[in-house]
């Protein structure tokens, strides 16, 4: 198997199955230098966890990383970065029913089409804790762009048809509300959504937003390499991610130029925008502005209610799954968007420090 490997310049390598014994990550090209220690990378894995609250699965993982290399008196020394979280509360033997049947929703068929053989532990590398090695390499990137006053967070924007309302947004919570909900009043009724779903044996998809503050002007590559490019290939490569939007996204299509484009001005001697319909990416490179990108997020397809399926021997059945399963993915796919976000900026950031002469120059002239 191969694309295991995402990144320009810096480069993560994740692996590890959802019932194995192991999941981790190695982040290769990282600059030396850089604060980092295992509890920095704690408040990022206990936001993507289970077990965190009733609307999670019940799988009681404590998801503690160990950091193996790449870190020497708690700074990075520029060589690989090997980090590892065990499983701790796997029950494989959830799945022996569903060894010889394809799940609706699921990548059971689709491996087996490719690879003759699968692991049917909960779905192995196309399981959503393959997302563990995405996230430590994003809470290895935040610290670097913490230095840097990059400001990148997510959060759930709607469940179903519950939206949150922007006049009522308050960052904190985003970290305290169930729903990951930056509005507490549609955080309460996205869970009495999600319950009545669940009593019916049922599951809700909905959307991620992700900002990106102070990204500065000049980043990501005209043509192919384009920022917003990137950014769409990272969270597009999240396992229940459907659709991705930067700025205005669609509603872009029903717009007029007079209204879409966003206007220059000057502001305190530098360029600024009078609107952000693009979303802060222009031709493909940054330009200053917030970066904005949504994420639609699929139901989950691990449902309590009866789905039609057939067997490997092409036998039509009934099927009822049975196990550990979220009855949402969104509140714990945000911190994953989050962490691939910052993954992006900080290989952009790097891969354009050459791109100007004098930029060359005053590094190897010091």
């Amino acid at each position: 198997m191969g694309s295991n490997s995402f990144g320009r310049i810096l480069t993560m390598t994740t692996f590890g199955e959802s019932h194995g014994r192991a999941l981790g990550a190695v982040l290769d090209g990282f600059p030396a230098g850089v604060p980092l220690s295992e509890e920095d990378l704690a408040p990022y894995l206990a936001r993507r966890k289970p077990g965190g609250h009733y609307l999670s699965t019940a799988r009681g993982e404590s998801d503690r990383a160990e950091i193996l290399s790449g870190v020497f008196e708690g700074r990075t020394t520029g060589t690989p970065i090997a980090m590892l979280v065990y499983n701790q509360d796997a029950h494989p033997g959830d799945y022996e029913a569903l060894k010889d049947l394809y799940r609706p929703g699921h990548a059971d068929y689709t491996y087996e089409a490719k690879y003759g053989i699968r692991d049917y532990r909960g779905g192995g590398r196309a399981s959503g804790r393959e997302t563990i090695g995405r996230v430590l390499c994003g809470a290895v990137c935040m610290q670097l762009l913490k230095e840097l006053s990059v400001d990148v967070f997510a959060y759930t924007r709607s469940i179903g048809e519950i939206e949150a309302d922007p006049a009522r947004f308050e960052r904190a919570a985003i970290l305290e509300s169930r729903t990951a909900m930056p509005d507490r009043e549609a955080d309460e009724k996205a869970v009495a959504c999600i319950e009545a779903l669940r009593a019916k044996g049922d599951s809700a998809g909905g959307v991620a937003e992700c900002i990106m503050r102070g990204v500065p002007a000049g980043l990501g590559d005209p043509v192919f390499d384009k920022l917003d490019a990137l950014l769409s290939h990272a969270v597009m490569s999240i396992g229940a991610v459907k659709a991705v939007e930067i700025g205005d996204g669609i509603l872009a299509a029903t717009a007029q130029g007079s209204s879409h484009n966003d206007a220059f001005a000057v502001s305190m001697g530098s360029v600024t925008k009078k609107s952000n319909h693009a979303g802060g990416i222009l031709g493909g490179i940054s330009d200053g502005s917030d970066i904005v990108l949504r994420a639609h997020i699929k139901p989950t397809p691990s449902i309590a209610s009866g789905q039609q399926t057939v067997t490997k021997d092409k036998k039509e059945v009934s099927l009822h799954i049975k196990g550990r399963h979220d009855p949402v993915i969104v509140p714990r796919a945000v911190v994953v968007i989050e962490c691939m976000c910052a993954f992006v900026l900080t290989d952009a950031l790097l891969g354009g420090m050459p791109a100007q002469k004098d930029a060359v120059l005053a590094h190897y002239r010091r």
